[in-house]
């Protein structure tokens, strides 16, 4: 059995990015688990929203949603939303779960500052914490998380160094995988619409993939890591 961690910036971007792979793959027997970097705690456009209730909110709709696509365990690092840094301090974090949970791959945002749904596509402005995990990321992939002199404070608590073997990147330009989400779109779907805080299950992209079944597939940037 495979196991996978998905890293997102912020609550519902594994859905957005990756949830019908993750709903298809995990049926093929991988096994997925989630990160979540920030709190999400500035997703609203209502200034009298208190963030606190928000973060709550957030953490709830984001383990709905991945029990809806069979995740097996959500941690959140609960950085604040919009001010994530491509730092040493991201980097341990990121670099001391990898080393606990220790996947065959990692899936996660594309560290571009543009982003897109299906190669040629209309390109969309990156969330800045998109490209800073995502830069980051890969920067704990390869090499720190293989290498043992990177945070050796880590060997005391029993964190060993791993070697990842594939990373995915979601909204790349130059994907070179598409995944068939056909059967799993509408998991996807309903994970996503867990998010009530983000999106209204009568939203018109909502609406509209649930008769159509389009999208039906989902691209990846895949990157092969040598052993």
């Amino acid at each position: 059995m495979k196991t996978a961690l998905v890293i997102g910036a912020h609550p519902d971007d594994p859905e957005f990015g990756a949830g019908g792979t993750v709903a298809a793959w995990g049926e093929k027997g991988w096994e997925f688990h989630y990160l979540i970097v920030t709190d999400g705690s500035k997703g609203t456009p209502d200034a009298t929203q208190d963030p606190r209730l928000l973060i709550q909110t957030r953490q709830q709709e984001q383990q709905k949603a991945a029990s809806i696509l069979g995740v097996q365990s959500v941690e959140f690092l609960g950085l604040p939303d919009g001010e994530v840094q491509p730092d040493q301090n991201l980097l341990e974090k990121l670099v001391a779960i990898l080393r606990k949970r220790k996947p065959h791959a990692v899936f996660t945002h594309n560290p571009e500052a543009l982003e897109y749904r299906r190669p040629g596509g209309r390109p969309h402005i990156a969330h800045r914490d998109h490209r800073a995990v995502g830069q980051t990321v890969l920067d704990a992939v390869y090499p720190v998380a293989r290498d043992p002199h990177y945070f050796p404070a880590h060997h005391a608590a029993g964190l060993t160094p791993h070697k990842v073997r594939e990373v995915y990147l979601w909204g790349s330009p130059q994907a070179n995988l598409r995944v068939d989400i056909r059967q799993t779109l509408q998991r996807k779907l309903d994970a996503i619409v867990q998010h009530r805080s983000q999106i209204s299950p009568e939203h018109p992209r909502i609406v509209r993939a649930r008769q159509t079944g389009r999208p039906g597939f989902e691209y990846f940037l895949r990157l092969r890591i040598s052993p």
